[in-house]
């Protein structure tokens, strides 16, 4: 089967095949997904059919001549052109390697991944109140289970697991302490604007030294967009030129 066969013919205009699987193309592949069946290919037929009638039955009744009409095809001409300019503009561009690794030399640290932890924290008013609490885990009482019994934060409820976290994501005293502690080890109370904090460090992951093979894919976009805004930007410079502009 290719993609000319013809799946229907509506007042002489022919659908084909291929204007199947562009209509699939264009919903994306998790909707396209769901119509992969013969009984959704049906139903995609069936749609095309039916938006060559509604098309048909516009131009009978002249919609193509109303004003109103006009001026919407006028302005989606006018942002297709202004579109199809600027990928006219910078077709050909593209990223050598050595300017790529020279990209990733000068902005290493934008690619390297911060040292991050994941860890568990219950949370009371009173200092006294943590310190027992502290006692009963030292006792053999599981830290998930002091959390949804004690602690006033929401993530009581998943044991106070507060998930993944780098530097700058929490309060300076928690993340102080957070930070300078042992895996699987438990703080004594800190106290924030919040209120007393037990923590327990899950896991660690260090922070990672970027290498120009794993972020290749990264560095090519950016030096890409990079050029082609360059040229854009002279672009526009000279136009600024050639055509007056008044901004208010």
């Amino acid at each position: 089967m290719t993609d000319q066969q013809l799946v229907a013919v509506v007042n002489g205009k022919e659908i084909s095949r291929g204007d199947v699987l562009k209509f699939l193309n264009d919903m994306g592949p998790q909707v396209a997904m769901q119509f992969q069946s013969p009984e959704g290919i049906k139903r995609v037929i069936e749609e095309l059919v039916n938006q060559e009638l509604l098309y048909l039955d516009a131009i009978d009744q002249n919609m193509n001549q109303e004003p109103e009409f006009k001026e919407t095809l006028q302005a989606t001409e006018k942002n297709l052109l202004k579109g199809y300019a600027f990928s006219k503009l910078v077709e050909g561009i593209d990223a050598q390697e050595e300017e790529m690794k020279e990209f990733f030399q000068e902005n290493k640290a934008a690619f390297s991944q911060p040292e991050t932890l994941k860890a568990s924290h219950i949370l009371v008013d009173d200092e006294d109140k943590a310190k027992e609490i502290i006692q009963e885990l030292n006792g053999g009482l599981a830290f998930e289970e002091a959390a949804a019994n004690y602690s006033s934060c929401p993530s009581k409820e998943a044991g106070g697991a507060l998930g993944e976290f780098g530097r700058g994501q929490m309060v300076p005293e928690f993340e102080e302490a957070a930070f300078n502690m042992e895996i699987g080890s438990i703080s004594e109370p800190v106290k924030t604007q919040f209120g007393y904090h037990i923590i327990k460090v899950d896991a660690k992951n260090e922070a990672d030294e970027p290498n120009f093979e794993d972020v290749k894919d990264q560095v090519q976009q950016q030096v890409l967009a990079r050029k082609q805004e360059e040229k854009y930007q002279n672009k526009i410079s000279g136009l600024k030129i050639k055509y007056p502009v008044e901004i208010y």
